[in-house]
């Protein structure tokens, strides 16, 4: 072998030493220049993992048992990036509403590239312009109080299908029925609803047409729940930039595949949609809201144009945020009366004495159903459907009690962890009791964003767009599978035994999926 010449080796040596030293330098420089933070107390960070090797599998859970430890207001690190945890009222109260507009930045996480058409939706897109002409036109055009209460028909029809397909399926009731899977027919019925309302018309299962974006009921649900898994996960490359490449777990190809099989289905829409559209020519009125989409997309007035993506995105948007999220908080809702029969039978009498036994629930009803409320909303103080909110970041140097957050740091609200706050809620935090919302000549906690104990919609500018839709929903759904059947544990479980873990992802749902039998205790007319 050659030996190299003794002056290459010292000219060797000495690059490195110069290049050691330099770094040392501007290593020193840039701690010199950088402003030092007094940021919250949390746990000592590992090298380039930080703190992930305390999330557990239900990331709310462990950041509850950490902030126990280090406070209601934590600084943790996620791989490269710094990330504050509130889990008290106060915590909310300074990042949703005293500096909403310093927090109303989004992260930007690979299943915003991969699955929302490039952070085109509301969800994901970053704080502007377009993010506020996409809200205004959600709330003052596609989910006014208007177009709800035009669509009120829709939802009394999918609820009283519901019921007939859920009386088929157990094999119409009686001694013999059959225990089903509550969460499919959950999830049908939320679907026709957004279905109806956003595209017009059903477009899964046997309502389809022979098109090339035909999907069966089955695919679709595999669909809805692969997005909210997809959009909870956490990837290598969203917490570790430089290795992106590092993907164990497969989450990007799923992602891309994921977004193929929406965009086809998306596209479809869009092509019937425009063809009628050219097909009536200046006769032709907005039927439904991808026809609003469509024709504000065209709308040379807006402070920012809509391209087709950000139509695509908020049709995706609109399909699955108004489907799962509805789903998961009856499933849950029915799960803790199932637990509690003495709870269900007092929802039940209250049902059968304003509602009776000779028609099904309406929306109309929900002003004189104040126990339904009250369960609704113990419901969604113990299962926030998203219990860490969306992720949020700092737009700006905010600071609070004496600490600094920093431009560009992650923010996460618990609100699981504040629901189940004893400082807030007693020391029955932990139990399923909807009285604690009957208030006598009072106002229970508010659901909508005002009263920050309980945030099951978020609160502030990035506040749910579709919490009226999502509350009408479960108000309904939930009264008339109640209404409907007597319901009860296959297999002589006790109620007690019924098990509640949970699932995450940016929906947190059971593990187990729930099935119950159901016996009819309205007239046959009725399904």
């Amino acid at each position: 072998m050659e030996v190299p010449p003794p002056w290459l080796s010292s000219l060797a040596v000495l690059l490195v030493t110069a290049l050691f030293l330099a770094a040392a330098v501007l290593r020193r420089r840039g701690a010199r220049n950088k402003r030092r933070y007094n940021l919250p107390p949390g746990p000592r960070p590992r090298p380039v993992i930080g703190n992930l090797n305390l999330i557990g599998p239900l990331p709310h859970q462990s950041i509850r048992e950490l902030s126990a430890r280090h406070g209601p207001l934590m600084s943790l690190r996620f791989g490269s990036f710094p990330v504050v945890v509130g889990s008290s009222v106060a915590a909310a109260e300074f990042f949703l509403r005293t500096h909403d507009l310093a927090f109303l930045d989004r992260p930007r996480m690979a299943c915003g590239k991969h699955t929302v058409y490039n952070y085109s939706g509301m969800l994901w897109s970053h704080y502007g312009a377009y993010w506020r002409q996409l809200r205004k036109l959600w709330l003052t055009e596609l989910l006014s109080a208007r177009q709800l209460r035009r669509t009120e028909h829709v939802r009394a029809e999918e609820v009283r299908a519901l019921l007939s397909d859920i009386r088929r399926a157990a094999g119409g009731g009686g001694a013999a029925a059959a225990p089903v899977v509550v969460k499919e027919h959950l999830l049908m019925v939320t679907l026709n609803v957004v279905s109806r309302m956003v595209l017009g018309k059903k477009y899964v299962g046997e309502q389809q047409g022979a098109g090339a974006a035909a999907a069966t009921p089955e695919e679709f649900r595999w669909m809805i729940e692969e997005i909210f898994f997809l959009n909870g996960v956490l990837h290598i490359g969203d917490m570790v930039p430089w290795l992106g490449w590092f993907d164990p777990n497969g989450y990007i190809p799923r992602m891309k595949r994921l977004a193929k099989m929406f965009d086809r289905f998306v596209e479809h829409v869009l092509r019937e949609h425009e063809d009628r559209r050219r097909r009536e020519g200046p006769a032709f009125v907005p039927a439904d809201m991808v026809d609003q989409l469509l024709q504000l997309a065209g709308d040379p007035s807006l402070d920012v144009p809509i391209d087709r993506d950000g139509v695509k995105a908020s049709i995706l948007e609109l399909i699955t945020g108004g489907t799962d999220t509805s789903s998961v908080t009856v499933e849950w809702a029915m799960s803790e009366l199932l637990r509690r029969p003495e709870v269900l039978a007092k929802l039940t009498e209250e049902l059968d004495r304003v509602v009776g036994r000779g028609r099904l629930v309406a929306e109309e009803d929900m002003p004189r159903l104040p126990y339904l409320d009250a369960v609704v909303r113990e419901t969604m103080r113990l299962h926030p459907v998203v219990p860490l909110l969306i992720p949020r970041v700092s737009r700006e140097d905010t600071a609070v009690g004496g600490y600094d957050i920093p431009r560009g740091t992650r923010v996460l609200v618990n609100v699981w962890a504040i629901g189940r706050d004893p400082a807030v809620w007693g020391d029955a935090a932990e139990e399923f009791r909807p009285e604690r919302f009957v208030v006598a000549g009072g106002e229970a906690a508010d659901v909508k964003g005002q009263d920050l104990r309980l945030l099951p919609f978020g609160a502030g500018r990035r506040m749910c767009p579709a919490h009226g839709l999502g509350l009408r929903m479960v108000q309904l759904v939930l009264a008339n599978l109640m209404h409907g059947f007597k319901w009860r544990l296959p297999g002589g479980v006790p109620p007690e035994e019924l098990s509640m873990e949970e699932k995450f992802g940016i929906s947190v749902s059971r593990m187990d999926q729930l099935k119950a039998i159901p016996e009819p205790r309205l007239p046959e007319h009725l399904y």
